[in-house]
């Protein structure tokens, strides 16, 4: 089987090294450029499977990389950054980076985060009839079965209103990754609506007081402050 490539966009040497032996270490192919161009050529040239992107490069912003590769290929993009800046992150997981991930960080939080990345789309499997129906979230104890529209919490249903079950379907369907507020009011209430987060925090309470044990230190969906919501990685 052929390895997963991965191009790394990082002018900090050490942390670059420190990416770059920790995936090659879990056997990926992978390749560096310490610029923006050189990043950009080498995206290009190789179209790899993951890209890893450091926002402050010398030559070239690297939400500029963002929207440049997004232009032609939906190729997963981990922003890697030391800006903490609510904005920025928001910036670059609307113009087309599926998740980030800020400095400093472990292995072990770096590999799960591409494993999610890579697991593009809605899951699908094929049924004894031939369709496709796509395959249920479940995580501790939580399922929701797309096709029977169904939510269940350890066997027992949970009542949802239309647009908690679309805040949820929408949650799960991407689940692991960061969306960001904006991204879900466009895609529930359309791109018209009102960018006030208030109805959508309020549906998120009513949401979690159904199906966390206890809201205020939820286990499936949690909040990335001033950026968005990230719904617990499914285990299908």
């Amino acid at each position: 089987m052929s390895k997963i490539t991965a191009v790394i966009v990082e002018d900090e040497k050490n942390i670059c090294n420190f990416i770059e032996s920790a995936l090659e270490r879990h056997d990926y192919k992978v390749m560096t450029a310490c610029t923006g161009r050189d990043g950009l050529a080498l995206i290009n040239s190789i179209c790899p499977d993951v890209i890893l992107l450091d926002l402050g490069l010398p030559d070239l912003d690297g939400i500029d990389i963002i929207k440049g590769v997004r232009s032609w290929t939906s190729t997963p993009i981990i922003v890697i950054s030391a800006r903490t800046q609510e904005q920025e992150k928001v910036a670059a997981l609307d113009y087309g980076a599926d998740d980030y991930i800020t400095k400093p960080f472990g292995t072990s939080e770096l590999l799960a985060r591409i494993r999610t990345a890579l697991r593009h789309g809605k899951p699908i499997t094929s049924t004894a009839g031939g369709s496709l129906v796509q395959i249920p979230y479940k995580s501790e104890g939580l399922c929701i079965d797309f096709s029977k529209r169904l939510v269940t919490l350890n066997d027992e249903k949970i009542h949802l209103t239309q647009i908690e079950y679309k805040l949820v379907c929408l949650l799960a369907e991407s689940s692991g990754k960061v969306l960001t507020y904006d991204h879900i009011i466009n895609h529930i209430w359309g791109p018209y609506a009102d960018n006030n987060n208030q109805t959508l925090r309020v549906n998120m309470a009513h949401i979690r007081r159904k199906i966390e044990a206890n809201p205020a230190e939820p286990k499936y969906i949690f909040t990335e402050i001033g950026v968005g919501y990230r719904m617990r990685e499914s285990e299908v």
